[in-house]
């Protein structure tokens, strides 16, 4: 079973920035879309940013412009460069990976970011 493996959360404060790594245990096949969610304490899981197997890119309104989504193939790696971060960024941050073949969703475990001076 593949695991997705998340780490470089922290507490940050206002204005700062933060890396969050998201690293498969081994390589997926037939991936769709690879992607960051965050969900904050009484509110529901939402989309940040997302990243189709072309290389298209999605972000949220709220993080457009300070946050940016990128991959390693070799290092079976998705990351979150996160700039300008605000108290409202904070959450648990989950990776997520779409595969086609079998479909199948996979999550990491969540990372916790907390922005706050």
């Amino acid at each position: 079973q593949v695991q997705l493996v998340e780490s470089g959360g922290g507490l940050v404060q206002p204005g700062g920035s933060l890396r969050l790594s998201c690293r498969a245990s081994e390589s997926i096949r037939a991936i769709d879309t690879m992607g960051w969610f965050r969900q904050a304490p009484g509110k529901q899981r939402e989309l940040v940013a997302r990243i189709s197997s072309g290389g298209t890119t999605y972000y949220s309104d709220s993080v457009k412009g300070r946050f940016t989504i990128s991959t390693d193939n070799a290092k079976n790696t998705m990351y979150l460069q996160m700039n300008t971060l605000k108290p409202e960024d904070t959450a648990v941050y989950y990776c997520h990976v779409l595969s086609r073949y079998p479909p199948y969703d996979y999550w990491g475990q969540g990372t916790q970011v907390t922005v706050s001076s």
